[in-house]
């Protein structure tokens, strides 16, 4: 019988753990916290009180992405198919959660756990040297939980920012990639993006990006862009108590609305549809949309995120932010589904509502006069 788990079975679960792996186990703590405040799953097959095996899957807030972090069935028990009827009830969960993907990292010299994975239709899709404990290199698989979405995607590369305060430049430069794969992008670029288009103060220490900023990093570099903001006063300004600040922030952004004013750059005072989107990026054109950190990871702060592709029901980004600390990798932050509904509700900021959207295009290929 395959159930939940609770928390009187962690002691079960960690002796499975012990007797299964001699490094990159899950200790008491991780086991404790996933089960009570962990946004988790964790389903284990019992049989006459004897707990078998268990399946642990992770969640996303606000993306339609599964993560299988673990799936171990205890060596006395091994096969007996245990390991297939896991996998297929921790899949049930992720669709009844509504994920559309389920990505996983194993041992490259795991056979079996690559032969069960590859024989239920997962794919390689990445490969990390050096993941685990002992050095040994990590393959990274995914599947489509609803194979009758066919989604379309660009390939865009995912470039991981580097600081808190660059998901602007980190979202500008993964567009920028997907549009000329020439361009070589790295910290260095990551770093001179920000200087350009900070807006110098947020809540406290460094500034983030804005759209207009942003949309002139872009312009210099050789591309076309399109800036759509719902909102004519300066961005991000709800989140500073100073007037003096404020009034920093209103200076610089009159300053690059100046700039822009004597380039090509549209600037459209109205929101952008997904719909206008997905329109937009089958013409070859890359959305970077501006939304609230707080739905994902409970800050209330802006962020950047880069389209990379659309189906019926979802929009896909990549996300550069990687929340390290809460067990995530970059497999966890590359072309998350997030359904429809939810990207209109988070793609805004602040008590105003505030939204901005970034077409960038490659320069000629829309007239932006």
């Amino acid at each position: 019988m395959i159930r939940h788990a609770q928390h009187s079975d962690v002691g079960a679960l960690l002796a499975i753990e012990n007797r299964s792996f001699g490094g990159d186990k899950l200790s008491r703590r991780s086991l404790n916290h996933l089960l009570k405040k962990g946004n988790a799953t964790t389903l284990l097959d019992e049989s006459d009180g004897t707990i078998r095996g268990y399946v642990l899957v992770l969640y996303n807030r606000g993306y339609s992405l599964a993560r299988l972090y673990s799936l171990v069935v205890d060596r006395d028990f091994r096969g007996l198919g245990l390991g297939l009827s896991l996998l297929d009830a921790a899949e049930k969960d992720a669709i009844e959660n509504e994920c559309v993907i389920m990505r996983l990292e194993v041992r490259k010299d795991n056979e079996g756990a690559i032969g069960l994975y590859e024989k239920h239709g997962y794919r390689l899709f990445d490969t990390v040297p050096d993941y685990y404990e002992d050095h040994v290199e990590a393959l990274r698989f995914e599947k489509n939980l609803v194979p009758h979405l066919k989604a379309e995607m660009v390939r865009a590369p995912f470039y991981r920012q580097t600081v808190d305060f660059t998901c602007g430049p980190a979202a500008l430069m993964m567009a920028m990639k997907a549009i000329a794969p020439e361009l070589e992008i790295n910290r260095r670029l990551e770093m001179r993006i920000w200087r350009e288009s900070t807006t110098i103060f947020m809540a406290s220490g460094l500034g983030g990006c804005g759209p207009f900023g942003l949309a002139l990093a872009a312009y210099k570099r050789g591309f076309d862009v399109e800036i759509y903001v719902n909102d004519t006063s300066a961005l991000f300004i709800d989140s500073v108590r100073n007037e003096q600040k404020k009034e920093v922030i209103r200076l610089v952004q009159e300053d690059q609305l100046e700039e822009i004013g004597e380039l090509p750059i549209r600037v459209h005072h109205r929101v952008v549809s997904v719909n206008e989107m997905f329109y937009r990026f089958s013409e070859g054109s890359i959305p970077i949309v501006l939304i609230s950190s707080y739905r994902i990871y409970h800050e209330k702060t802006p962020h950047w995120v880069v389209v990379t592709g659309f189906d019926e029901r979802y929009v896909y980004v990549h996300d550069s932010f990687v929340d390290f600390e809460d067990g995530k990798t970059e497999a966890d932050s590359i072309n998350m589904p997030v359904l429809k509904k939810d990207f209109e509700r988070m793609s805004r900021y602040g008590k105003a509502g505030q939204k901005a959207v970034l077409i960038l295009s490659a320069r000629g290929q829309t007239d932006a006069g």
